[in-house]
């Protein structure tokens, strides 16, 4: 029975030798007829198999079409508008205040009391004048202080512009995790140094000679030391008030007692930095103030009647404008802003962003969209739940909680419209994310990519339309209910 077996193994071999023989004497016969063939087996350029990648023309021609589509919509927009583009109005809006009161800029200017006051308590930590409970539970408060007085000020006091409240919250939210970060790493510098003093205690109970040797090669290694870190700030010598407020300036959100610096400001670096945010940031009110108002405002009325058609066609008419300025928004706050601080501060660590446009799911899109933040929730957040024995999702979770509180807050606040949709839009990340995951994995990285790319762009401009009709409902009930009856 085996010997067939072999024999047959033995025969498909030579038949399938035999195959490629016959073709390659077929081709030769074929190409010495005289019908002169041209054809061959090969696959259309569209085929997958085809190996072909070169798109270069059809780049052009999206290009094109999409300026094309962009000047037209931008026609329209003149014909039917007019001119609404004023950038002194934006100054007013920003400094608006009743009275002679300025009450953006005084809350703005307000943010030296916590932080003197977590430098204070700082210093009171490391020279042990107050327990490390009763220091730590004070850093708590002071911290919470500073999410909470813009929060009540704002709701309570009148004045405040939507401008100048969206920007109060904002900065009081870097600060919140800057101060955070402060008070951890200092908290990490305390204990290291308390466990040295213990080791030292420890090493008392030794013999008097073996105490001489060590003392000596301790006197070595600390000679040795100085040497090597004599640039480098120890603790507690960082904690002084200019130390402080480089790392509240820095372009980070991690705090470190030596950041790495670069040797010298280069003057034109500067110089372009500057430029991209002035002439970029006009773009941007422009593009608010001409596109995406009026197409706001306009998907008032089917968006309270609930019509879904027209409501679809205002979304999709808002998300080109809205998705251009959020691109505009990235480059020059990623790139041109925090490198226009980062060279100024002779900050070296300029590695802002990844390639995030190339996510192929949404976990990878937020960790490349936003490095300072991302850092921040690792070296703060992430990893400390799991020394503290939580697992991985757990803290993945906390993680996108902290994340979506802090969306929510940069848009309730300022609008007094306490609702909840960026908070479940942020949250609702993660389920996104295993349809994502699945996508690429079943269908590929560019599938996979699509729909990271389909939520950015649809995804936004349907919360500017809920928060505006919430909002217009919130503070103007009556005078919305007369405009859609119109």
């Amino acid at each position: 029975m085996a010997e067939p077996q072999g024999v047959g193994v033995r025969k498909r071999a030579l038949s399938a030798t035999k195959a490629e023989e016959i073709q390659a004497v077929e081709q030769k016969f074929r190409k010495s007829q005289p019908d002169k063939p041209c054809h061959k087996p090969r696959d259309s350029l569209f085929t997958w198999n085809s190996g072909f990648n070169n798109f270069t023309g059809f780049v052009n021609w999206a290009f094109l079409l999409l300026s094309i589509g962009g000047l037209r919509l931008l026609l329209e927009n003149f014909i039917k508008y007019g001119i609404r583009v004023d950038p002194i109005e934006w100054l007013y809006i920003l400094v608006n205040g009743e009275g002679s009161e300025c009450p953006t800029l005084i809350l703005l200017l307000y943010h030296v009391v916590p932080v003197l006051l977590c430098l204070i308590i700082e210093k009171a930590l490391s020279a042990e004048v107050v327990p490390n409970g009763l220091g730590m539970g004070t850093h708590v408060v002071n911290i919470l202080s500073v999410i909470l007085v813009p929060m009540v000020l704002i709701h309570v006091k009148e004045g405040f512009s939507l401008v100048g409240a969206s920007t109060v919250c904002t900065m009081y939210s870097i600060l919140f995790l800057k101060m955070w970060s402060y008070v951890q790493v200092n908290m990490w510098c305390r204990m290291s140094r308390q466990k040295t003093g213990k080791s030292s205690l420890r090493r008392q109970s030794v013999s008097l000679s073996n105490l001489r040797k060590e003392q000596q090669a301790l006197n070595q290694e600390r000679e040795t030391s100085e040497v090597q870190n004599a640039s480098l700030k120890q603790y507690p010598d960082n904690l002084n008030l200019r130390d402080l407020y480089y790392f509240i300036l820095a372009p980070t959100l991690c705090y470190e007692l030596n950041f790495a610096k670069t040797e010298r400001i280069r003057k034109r670096f500067v110089f372009r930095r500057a430029f991209e945010v002035l002439a970029g940031t006009q773009i941007i009110l422009a593009v608010i103030q001409q596109w995406m108002i009026p197409s706001v405002k306009n998907s008032l009325v089917p968006f309270s009647n609930m019509d879904y058609t027209v409501a679809t066609e205002r979304l999709l008419k808002l998300a080109i404008p809205n998705h251009l300025a959020w691109l505009i928004f990235f480059y020059i706050m990623f790139h041109s802003w925090m490198n226009l601080i980062g060279e100024l501060l002779q900050f070296a660590d300029r590695d802002f962003y990844a390639d995030w446009w190339n996510a192929e799911n949404i976990d990878v899109f937020w960790r490349n969209w936003n490095l300072p933040v991302h850092r921040w929730a690792i070296r703060h957040l992430y990893l400390p739940m799991l020394d503290m024995g939580y697992g991985r999702s757990t803290a993945s979770m906390v993680v996108f909680f902290i994340s979506a509180f802090f969306h929510e807050y940069m848009v309730s606040v300022p609008l007094k419209t306490y609702k909840i949709w960026a908070f479940m839009g942020m949250m609702g990340q993660l389920p996104l994310s295993h349809v994502s995951r699945f996508v690429c994995k079943r269908y590929g990285p560019r599938f996979g990519n699509i729909v990271v790319w389909s939520s950015i762009i649809i995804g936004q401009p349907l919360c500017i339309m809920m928060y505006y009709h919430d909002y217009m409902v919130i503070h103007h009930g009556s005078t919305i209910a007369e405009y859609v009856q119109v």
